[in-house]
C-alpha cells in the first residue's frame, strides 16, 4: 500500500486529490495548519467513516515554515509520494502581502526539497506550479518550453519554486516535478475566488438573497478547467518512469463576462450587458434590474494576459485531457450552489 503526504489537504485540490488517492488504496497523510482546525469542511466527509477506513486518512498539525517539524513528519510518515499544494493562492492578494506570498510559495518549497534530499529512501515530489509564471507571455499558447515572465508576486514565487525543482532534480536526482496548472475550479472553490463569487451570487440573486454582484475587469480572460480532472493529472505525473513538468490546461479562453452569463443562465437568469469599462453593468433581461456592476477596486495593479495553455505533453505522456471547460464549469458550479441553497437554505461554505 502506497503512502502519500499532502500539504494543503484542506483546500480545493487537496480534498479532491485525497478522494482520488483513497480510492486507489493509498494511506493519505495531510499537513494542516493549526489555523485550519475549524476549516476542514472539504474533507470532513472523508473523516466520518463514510466508506473510508479512518486509519487511511491521518491529519498532522504543523507549519511548512517550521522545517524541523517537517523533517520529523517525513521520517515518521515515510511517504512514497509528496504532493505540495499548500501556499498563498490569491494572485491579487500577493500584491498586498508579497513577503508572505514568497515565503509560503517559494521558501516553503525549498524547505521541503531540502528535507527530502536528506531522506535515506527515494520519494516522489509534486509541486503545484501555476500559469501565472508566464505572466505576460512570450508565446501563445504556452507550453513547458515557454519562458517565464511573471507580472505579480504570486507568479514570481511560483517561478522560483519551479526552478528549484529543476535544480534539485538535476543536481541531486530527486524525482521532483511541477504541474503548471491553469485556472481550475469546482463547487469547492473558496468564496473569495472570482468564479465562486460569481456562481454563489447568481444563486443568491435568484433566491432573492442578494441584490447585485461587484466585479473587476469583465473582459479578463482565463483558461478555466475542472479541478477533479486536474488532480488526476497530478497523480499521473508521479507514476511516470522519469520526472517531467507538464502544462495542465484546456487550451481555451473564457472571459469573466462569459463565465458570469453562463452561471446566471444556469439558475434561470438571462443577462444583458451595457456600457463600457467601469461604467459597464449587467442587467436581468426579465426585470431590467442591474445585478452586475464593475468596481475598480477589484482591478489588479498588473494582470496576466492571454494565458492559455498547450497541454500536448500531458496528453502524450500521461494520456490526460480535460473534459469540462470554461462555461461548462460555470454551469456546474452555479447548479451546485443553487441546489445547496434550495436544499438547506444556505450554500456550502468554503473559505
Amino acid at each position: 500500500m502506497k503512502i502519500a503526504l499532502i500539504t494543503g489537504i484542506t483546500g480545493q485540490d487537496g480534498s479532491y486529490l485525497t478522494e482520488h488517492l483513497l480510492a486507489k488504496g493509498y494511506t493519505v497523510h495531510g499537513l494542516v495548519r493549526r489555523a485550519s482546525m475549524f476549516n476542514r469542511s472539504r474533507i470532513d466527509h472523508l473523516r466520518t467513516g463514510q466508506g473510508t477506513p479512518a486509519d487511511r486518512l491521518v491529519l498532522h498539525y504543523g507549519d511548512l515554515a517550521d522545517l524541523t517539524s517537517v523533517r520529523r513528519l517525513l521520517k515518521r510518515v515515510s511517504p512514497n509520494e509528496v504532493y505540495h499544494l499548500a501556499g498563498q493562492s490569491h494572485v491579487g492578494l500577493s500584491f498586498e502581502i508579497p513577503e508572505v506570498t514568497c515565503q509560503e510559495n517559494g521558501m516553503a518549497t525549498l524547505g521541503l526539497l531540502e528535507a527530502m534530499r536528506d531522506l535515506d529512501y527515494p520519494v516522489r515530489f509534486y509541486h503545484a506550479a501555476s500559469s501565472e509564471m508566464f505572466g505576460s507571455p512570450k508565446a501563445t499558447p504556452q507550453s513547458e518550453a515557454t519562458a517565464f515572465n511573471p507580472v505579480n508576486p504570486y507568479g514570481c514565487a511560483k517561478a522560483f519554486a519551479t526552478q528549484l525543482c529543476h535544480v534539485y532534480r538535476n543536481s541531486y536526482g530527486l524525482f521532483a516535478c511541477s504541474g503548471i496548472a491553469y485556472n481550475h475550479e469546482s463547487p469547492r472553490r473558496g468564496e473569495n475566488f472570482v468564479t465562486r463569487k460569481i456562481t454563489l451570487a447568481a444563486a443568491r440573486i435568484k433566491a432573492g438573497r442578494q441584490a447585485a454582484l461587484q466585479l473587476g475587469n469583465l473582459e479578463a480572460q482565463r483558461d478555466w478547467g475542472y479541478a477533479p480532472e486536474y488532480v488526476t493529472a497530478m497523480w499521473q505525473m508521479l507514476q511516470t518512469e522519469k520526472p517531467l513538468d507538464c502544462v495542465l490546461a484546456t487550451g481555451r479562453l473564457c472571459s469573466i463576462k462569459e463565465f458570469a452569463m453562463a452561471a446566471f443562465k444556469e439558475v434561470g437568469l438571462e443577462l444583458k450587458f451595457e456600457g463600457r469599462g467601469a461604467a459597464e453593468v449587467g442587467r436581468r433581461t426579465d426585470t431590467g434590474a442591474v445585478v452586475i456592476k464593475v468596481d475598480p477596486r477589484y482591478y489588479r495593479p498588473a494582470d496576466s494576459t492571454h494565458l492559455v495553455g498547450d497541454a500536448s505533453l500531458a496528453r502524450q505522456a500521461l494520456g490526460w485531457a480535460p473534459k469540462t471547460i470554461g462555461t461548462e464549469v460555470a454551469r456546474l458550479m452555479a447548479r451546485a450552489d443553487w441546489e445547496s441553497i434550495t436544499a438547506s437554505g444556505k450554500p456550502d461554505r468554503f473559505d
